[in-house]
């Protein structure tokens, strides 16, 4: 079997796509963590574009182990970037999990993208018994076996939990990550951000993602980096996340709705051969 694809990416958040608009493609998931395996093709998560009555399209996000993603902030701006070349026009709506985020393309491809409304609630993470978000005390060590006691619960989405750390570097975030991801306390699993303040509106981060591991960027832990680091006055706030390859802006309206903007990159046509 021979699939046309496009490869994009979000600052190094990479992705395969996959548009199903004409001929529907059944993929195993064995066939998903095939073609996002780097020694194959490789990318952090495969999306598909499928038809919407409603919007442009409507997307479905697969992590690189075969499992489904709620949301994919990077993702959502690649596939609004593509349709927008395609059908010329300059907003976006997508259909993502019944939600619908809209896009807007800028100069020099930039994409900035509504997300909605962040939940803090201990139910809404989802969290797997009553806790205070602000700080669900979970402890994390440095490499020189400095403990940390924290974390912020957001979902943007998708589950999130952010530790505001001294120094990105002394943390091994490689077996930090799945020991969060898999904690109990997260019945779906979570994506964990590690974020550096470098000052009030600007924050360095890593980011490990649930069901893809460490990954250069994540529009969504940018989003909720920037929540956590507001969340005593969210309203009208306008925060720089930092990833290894560029930053993302993230801003929240007085109606403490997120809008993330930044550059993605430039489309390539594959060939997939499975």
């Amino acid at each position: 079997m021979e699939i046309n694809a496009f490869k994009m990416d979000g600052l190094g958040n990479d992705f395969v796509i996959i548009d199903q608009r004409i001929k529907k493609i059944n993929l195993t998931r064995a066939q998903i963590i095939k073609i996002c395996d780097r020694n194959f093709v490789g990318c952090d998560q495969l999306i598909f574009i499928n038809n919407s009555s409603i919007t442009d399209a409507s997307i479905e996000f697969y992590n690189s182990d075969g499992s489904t993603s709620g949301a994919c902030g990077n993702g959502t701006r690649c596939v609004a970037y593509l349709i927008s070349k395609e059908k010329k026009l300059k907003n976006i709506s997508l259909n993502i999990d019944n939600h619908i985020l809209n896009s807007k393309i800028l100069e020099n491809f930039e994409v900035e993208t509504t997300i909605g409304k962040p939940k803090t609630n201990w139910k809404d993470i989802p969290i797997s018994r009553e806790a205070n978000t602000e700080n669900l005390n979970l402890k994390i060590k440095d490499i020189n076996k400095n403990e940390l006691t924290g974390g912020i619960g957001v979902n943007v989405g998708n589950p999130h939990v952010i530790f505001f750390v001294q120094n990105l570097g002394n943390y091994d975030l490689e077996n930090l990550g799945p020991e969060i991801e898999n904690h109990e306390l997260f019945p779906e699993k979570c994506n964990v951000t590690l974020a550096e303040k470098i000052n009030d509106k600007h924050f360095k981060v890593r980011v490990w993602e649930r069901g893809a591991g460490l990954t250069k960027a994540c529009g969504t832990a940018a989003c909720a980096t920037a929540v956590a680091a507001n969340l005593k006055n969210l309203e009208n706030s306008t925060t720089e996340i930092e990833f290894q390859l560029g930053k993302l802006e993230v801003s929240i309206d007085q109606e403490t709705l997120i809008h993330m903007k930044g550059p993605v990159s430039q489309i390539e046509n594959i060939k997939i051969k499975l």
